[in-house]
């Protein structure tokens, strides 16, 4: 049908449009976030944009959700405005007309999305937790950093070395603090660098004295050396130790299905159930107002979305405490969110208008007083 055509070519522009917007809008915020994690040591300087990516990946569920709200709701409120509705209306089709055009644009997005949900997400988030692990657990060579002061992974060393020019296993001006079984140490050093000894890893110190106090004596000893080595800490290759629960797979949730693995199957199905939701709640809501003006559809849209999606991570939480059962909270936010709108979309089709009884309405009409 020519009608059908047209209301999918529209919606895609739309929904096209709207993409890019939040996908550019996302993208600058998780950026401005990723660097603040970086500069506080969370994750790899290096790895900034890579992060980004799967942050930005595991955020398209819900962008993707969004767009097709607004998209729908705009193309609608736009043919409302512009009176084509009228034209579709008398040609004796209704609203829920509507639904199969509708759906027949949005099911490949419903799949995406349910995807996404489901399969991309936790592998996203597994990334991401693989990469901050391997950068907490690299080794003090790589820890240190030219001008500051960097703790080792065991946290019994600070080390602080002013790297040289020539190349990254030498440096000048080398300075290590270390308390451990009871005693502290300070070491300085004009020059030093990295050998690799029987397959471990020294830093040889040149030129140096070396202070060693015992915490439980006031005595301090001072050495000073032309030649001293430092066993350094190599990289940790060990896998995780700890898998947050939306790093893992749907399927290992599902053979597991304690509160905070059936909290966590939730909310990935609460972002497919939403975004089927959200194209009746935008068919049902679709209209136009001249009395309140062209933006109150879209400030409508934000609001219903953002309570949508808190209630998801509200009945997250409730899931994975054990306040609310699984299929009771899926039953009652997803289904009672369903049956609204099609009430309200039942209401418009019909055109059905609340009307006082006939009791209340011989009440307030005026008597007549005979003269």
């Amino acid at each position: 049908m020519l009608f059908h055509s047209s209301i999918r070519k529209e919606l895609a522009r739309s929904f096209g449009a709207t993409l890019v917007v939040l996908i550019t809008v996302v993208m600058t915020m998780t950026l401005i976030r990723t660097l603040g994690e970086a500069g506080r040591g969370i994750f790899n300087p290096a790895d900034v944009m890579i992060i980004m990516g799967y942050t930005v990946l595991s955020d398209m569920p819900t962008i993707l959700s969004m767009c097709l709200f607004l998209a729908v709701l705009n193309v609608l409120t736009r043919m409302f405005r512009d009176s084509e509705m009228v034209i579709w209306f008398g040609s004796g089709r209704g609203l829920t007309s509507l639904i199969k055009p509708l759906f027949r644009f949005a099911w490949p997005i419903l799949v995406v999305i349910t995807a996404l949900a489901f399969l991309i997400l936790p592998w996203a988030f597994s990334r991401i937790e693989d990469m901050r692990d391997r950068y907490e657990k690299r080794g003090d060579i790589a820890r240190i950093e030219p001008g500051q002061f960097q703790e080792s992974a065991n946290g019994e060393r600070v080390f602080f070395i002013e790297k040289d020019t020539n190349g990254t296993q030498a440096g000048n001006n080398v300075f290590i603090a270390q308390h451990k079984d009871n005693k502290e140490s300070i070491t300085s050093a004009r020059s030093g660098r990295v050998e690799i000894t029987n397959g471990e890893k020294f830093l040889v110190l040149e030129n140096g004295q070396r202070l060693e106090k015992v915490t439980s004596k006031p005595d301090l000893t001072v050495a000073t050396f032309k030649t001293y080595g430092a066993k350094v800490d190599a990289d940790d290759q060990s896998a995780r130790s700890f898998v947050p629960y939306r790093a893992k797979s749907t399927l290992e949730l599902l053979q597991s299905p304690t509160n905070a693995h059936l909290a966590e199957i939730s909310w990935r199905a609460g972002l497919a159930l939403a975004a089927v939701n959200f194209v009746v709640i935008a068919l049902a809501t679709a209209g136009v107002n001249p009395r309140v003006g062209r933006t109150a559809n879209l400030g409508f849209a934000f609001m219903a979305f953002i309570v949508y999606f808190n209630l998801l991570i509200l009945g997250k939480s409730w899931v994975e405490t054990g306040q609310v059962q699984f299929g009771v909270f899926l039953m009652a936010l997803h289904g009672g969110a369903l049956a609204l709108a099609l009430l309200w979309l039942a209401k418009r089709h019909n055109n059905w208008v609340l009307r006082p009884s006939r009791k209340l309405a011989a009440l307030k009409a005026p008597s007549k007083d005979t003269a």
